[in-house]
Formats: structure tokens, sequence, C-alpha cells
């Protein structure tokens, strides 16, 4: 399998050169020149299983099969459930949760990094390199590219999050990890700021190459990878004869977008629900076609406070026929302008495939009082999203339909606590986590700013 850039610049890489490089040179994402046939009815199979067969067609030759199951099963013998990815069903009406919070930090970000880190360093031993792991999170992923990260002798990581808009516990996860290869920064912005950052870093050739600048956010082809195992997972447990419907929560559109990528491989999907908070920009596009940008407001489910949903460039690769430049051109424009009209025929494809519904605050916390109610269960505020649009987008009764329930609601205690009165415990792992000394670096958004801090810590 080779990879080439969304924007058509680069010479093709292997699975290696878009595992290590993250962003391709010319700016864009890196894609599989092809999408793999997969296995659709694993149902007897473990976890770790469907795993080495989803993912061997995308790394071998260039990891050998025996090695990517060792690699897969260190990587998940790191859950607290034995399924891994578990799915339980929800109410009457058909639903079920595909609960993605059994890892070490309690989001679905454990399910692709804990692969991801053992991946990048494996390849850096192999090359005798040491890189480093440059992360802006809007809360879940930071916390999780660390944990895959401390402690390995082949990588530094420094995550960037949006000062004073995490929730304290995502905070604290990422602040009061004491490794000498881990860096916090606060950036005075938003997830967008951050991220803006980061894309800065990786263009700007000589900082690049002096820390050997890798990525660990869902623009690593690695995480949308990792991550379509389990659609394959969960739909054979609810319609292990298809179809089967999704309602994902997703502001970046990756967790989404490898719902799709197994769509493409044969999953026999009916619809993806993508639920939005009041940072709506992906419900607006499917509804229009139009991506515009508007300010991004803090909420409840702060994973989804984002505007530039990165992710969407995969896709548009593919709508727009694989065609580089015309990809290159479309990103230029709403790069420059903010807004990006994708015509009434690309449209039409994109709602064949989607639907999108906007969940605001007062319906956040409604759904998860709602849940509560009915089902004696606590969710987060992601998952109440996700959960909230698959009930307002009307479907097939005889179609199953999976909500991803993202992060473990002790990550949001404050919202599910003013919800259902009740305040989520979190594991024993983490109880003293408000006890831990946090160590972080409060930074201007400034490229500058940020290249002058990576090279005093890190050369």
């Amino acid at each position: 399998m080779r990879y080439v850039s969304t924007r058509g610049s680069c010479p093709p890489v292997g699975f290696d050169g878009a595992l290590i490089g993250g962003l391709a040179p010319d700016g864009g994402l890196y894609v599989p020149e092809e999408w793999p046939a997969i296995d659709v009815h694993p149902s007897v199979k473990r976890y770790t299983d469907v795993a080495v067969d989803v993912l061997a067609p995308y790394v071998v030759p260039g990891i050998p099969r025996d090695e990517l199951r060792t690699v897969v099963e260190e990587a998940y013998a790191t859950f607290s459930h034995p399924d891994v990815c578990p799915v339980v069903p929800l109410d009457d009406a058909g639903i079920h949760l595909l609960e993605l919070f059994h890892g070490p930090t309690l989001a679905f970000k454990d399910v692709a990094l804990q692969l991801l880190g053992r991946l990048m360093d494996r390849e850096l031993e192999r090359r005798d390199e040491r890189a480093t792991v440059l992360v802006a999170t809007s809360g879940d992923t930071g916390s999780a590219a660390i944990e895959a990260c401390r402690g390995r002798d082949r990588l530094d990581i420094v995550v960037l999050h949006p000062a004073g808009r995490v929730s304290d516990v995502q905070r604290r996860q990422m602040t009061t990890v004491d490794e000498p290869n881990v860096r916090n920064v606060a950036v005075d912005g938003d997830f967008d700021t951050c991220q803006d950052l980061v894309k800065a870093a990786f263009a700007d050739a000589a900082l690049r190459d002096e820390l050997r600048l890798s990525a660990m956010n869902s623009i690593n082809w690695a995480r949308v990878m990792a991550q379509v195992v389990y659609y394959v997972t969960s739909a054979a447990a609810v319609a292990p004869d298809g179809p089967v419907s999704f309602a994902v929560p997703t502001g970046n559109f990756g967790n989404v977008l490898a719902g799709w990528v197994a769509k493409q491989g044969g999953l026999d999907v009916e619809r993806f629900i993508v639920g939005s908070n009041r940072n709506d920009i992906l419900t607006r596009w499917i509804a229009t076609g139009v991506m515009e940008v508007e300010g991004v407001s803090a909420s409840l489910s702060p994973s989804m406070d984002i505007q530039v949903s990165s992710n969407v460039e995969r896709y548009l690769w593919e709508l727009y026929g694989r065609n580089g430049s015309v990809v290159a051109e479309t990103m230029a424009t709403f790069r420059s302008a903010g807004r990006v009209d994708i015509g009434a025929s690309r449209l039409e494809r994109v709602r064949a495939s989607f639907s999108g519904v906007r969940v605001d605050d007062d319906a956040t916390l409604a759904e998860i009082r709602r849940v509560h109610e009915a089902d004696g269960m606590l969710v987060d505020p992601h998952t109440a999203v996700g959960i909230a649009a698959a009930r307002a987008v009307p479907s097939d009764p005889d179609v199953p339909l999976v909500v991803l329930a993202t992060a473990h609601p002790a990550k949001f205690p404050d919202a599910v606590e003013a919800a259902t009165g009740v305040r989520p415990r979190l594991p024993d792992h983490l109880a003293d986590l408000f006890d831990r000394p946090e160590q972080v670096t409060p930074l201007s958004a400034d490229p500058a700013v940020l290249a002058d801090y990576l090279r005093s810590e890190l050369l």
C-alpha cells in the first residue's frame, strides 16, 4: 500500500512515511491509494483478531503480520474491558452504545493512540532516529497521546491545548504526567488556533527537520486507520448480516471518516449521523454544501469546539475525484475566505451518506438527564450529543443504530451532575488526579514564539 497527499504535490510514500511524517510536505493529508476490502463478518473473532485483519492491508509488508499482531495485542492489553470496545443496548428503539472509553485516559482517542505510539516507537527504533510529536488538542487527544508516548525512548511529545477551554479532568490528565519526554503548552486561543500553530510548525521546513516533527492528531492517517476497526466489530455485534447506521459526535470529522472508510471497504452502512454542538460547521455543511467558519464558542462538549474540521479534506479528495490540485485550490480558498461551496451535485453525494444534527447545551443536558432517567445510565456530553442526534433523524426501525460513546462521564463531571444530580467518579487509577502537581507552560498564539519554545526545550 502506498500513500499520496490529498493535495497531489508529493511523491507517494509507504506506510512508514505516512506514519512518521504525519502531515504531507505540501500541507495535504496522506490517504491510501486504494480502499482495501474488509472482512465484514468477524462475529466469532476477538477485537484484536479483527484489528489485525483490518489493519494488515494498510501496513504489510512494511510491518509483517506477526509483528502487527504483537503490537495490537500490547496496545489493547491496556484496556479495562475484555472486549476493548463493547456494544451495549441503550433502549428499546434499536439504539446501541459503542463504548470507546475503556482505555487508560477514558476516551475514544486511546483506541488509536495506544496503537499509534507503539507503531511509531517501533519504526523510529528501526531507523535509529528520534522524533518530536507535536499535538493540538481540544481535550481528549492530548492526554491519550501523552499516555501513548510517555517514557518512550524515541519520542518527545509537546501538546498544545486552548487555555481555559478544556475540562479540569482533561487538563489534569495532561499536565500531571511527570515524564522527561512530555511537555504541555496552554495556548491563548481556541482549538483551531492550536491546530494552526501545529500546521505552521510543520510548514516551517527548518523547524520540521531540526526536531523531526511528527503528528498524532487525526491528520495522521494511522489514527483514522485504527478507528476503522471498531466500526467493523460493532456492526458485527448488532447486525451481522447488515445494514447498520451510526451516529457520531464529531468536530474534526476524523471519527466519522473512519466509518466512511469502513464503508468503502464493504461494510454495509445505511447512514452516518453527524452530531455537532453549537459549533456546527459540519451540520451546516451537510445541510447546504457550504463550509463557512464562524467563531468558536465554548460548550459543554469541548472536544467538539472546532470550526476547521481537518479530516473533511480526506473526504473532499474522494468527492473531487482524487484530484489533488483541485483539493489544494479548494482548501486555499477555504483558508483565505473562510468559506467554500462544494456545489449541488457534490452535496447530493454527501447527503446520500451523511445527515447532520445540531445539539446545543440545553439539549445536551436534557439528553443526559433523559438517558439517566430512562436507563439508569450516565453519559458524557459528547455521547449525549450523539444520542440526541440519533433520535432526531427518522430511521428504519429494522436497521440497528449504533451511537459512538466517545468519553467516560467522569471526564465531564460538572455537566453530568448538573443534568442528573449524580457526580460520576473517576476510576481508581485516576482517583488522586486532583492531588497531583501540574506542569504547563502558557504561550501566546504566535508561530515564532512556539518555534523558539520548541528549540529551547528540545535542541
